[in-house]
């Protein structure tokens, strides 16, 4: 007997919609693409160097009776970028649904930051989703979502050294806004997901870090990613069509 669970995608949720999902091989990323394929989408994402780990994603969704491609892309490449994007349209047909997770965290005081390391961040974290919106605009019709994956030090940043970190998420609410304000005639929702502390490999749950972070929180743990791509799949879906140009924290009560 196969004890593989199988993917429902004729009752789903997003049946007959396609995802891409940029940075989604590994934590957040993949969380997010194992949700939006359970809900019925195709999904595509990116990875940068971990292409094992992508291309066994992708196969473990196809074995559940999904549909999944992996494709090589730095998120600081904007060529690679689009060019990534105009092939899963090319393979799927369409884009609906744009997830913008891939990001970099840099952290250490103003004066001693490195210019490099301000340029990726800015790269990677707010023109990297400005360069995957646009190319997937391309493709998308009435009702598509673009949904960003951001940060609860947008709101919050309680420790030294985030200042580039905070900057680049709280850029991504103004981008939100002006966004949503231009593609509402187009039927077309953006907003922001803002994580608090997730445990994954860029910031793990047994560190002492998080034990600092823990004491900043009202639920004073990590989130698991599903609990991230949740909120991913609710924006992605029809329940949230109303739902646009917003930053909705899922960060156990850090902000508060």
């Amino acid at each position: 007997m196969n004890s593989t669970p199988t993917l429902t995608s004729a009752s789903a949720a997003l049946s007959n919609k396609v995802a891409f999902v940029t940075g989604g091989s590994r934590g957040i990323g993949a969380a997010v693409v194992r949700r939006l394929a359970r809900e019925g989408a195709a999904v595509a994402f990116t990875y940068q160097s971990s292409g094992a780990v992508a291309q066994a994603l992708a196969e473990s969704i196809q074995a559940a009776g999904g549909r999944a491609r992996a494709y090589h892309a730095d998120a600081a490449d904007a060529a690679a970028v689009t060019r990534a994007i105009d092939a899963a349209a090319a393979d799927f047909g369409k884009i609906d649904i744009l997830v913008n997770n891939a990001g970099v965290l840099f952290l250490g005081p103003v004066d001693t930051f490195p210019l490099e390391d301000f340029d990726k961040t800015l790269a990677v974290n707010v023109r990297a989703v400005f360069v995957a919106a646009k190319a997937a605009l391309a493709h998308m019709g009435q009702g598509g979502r673009i949904i960003n994956i951001g940060s609860t030090n947008a709101d919050r940043m309680p420790f030294p050294g985030g200042a580039a970190y905070a900057m680049s998420k709280s850029a991504l609410k103004g981008l939100v806004q002006g966004m949503a304000r231009d593609l509402g005639p187009k039927g077309i929702t953006v907003n922001n997901v803002q994580p608090g502390p997730v445990n994954t490999d860029m910031n793990p749950e047994d560190s002492e870090f998080a034990a600092s972070l823990h004491g900043l929180m009202a639920l004073q743990r990590h989130a698991h990613p599903d609990e991230i791509a949740s909120m991913v799949a609710y924006l992605a879906g029809p329940e949230a069509g109303f739902v646009t140009g917003a930053s909705l924290n899922v960060d156990g009560g850090f902000a508060a």
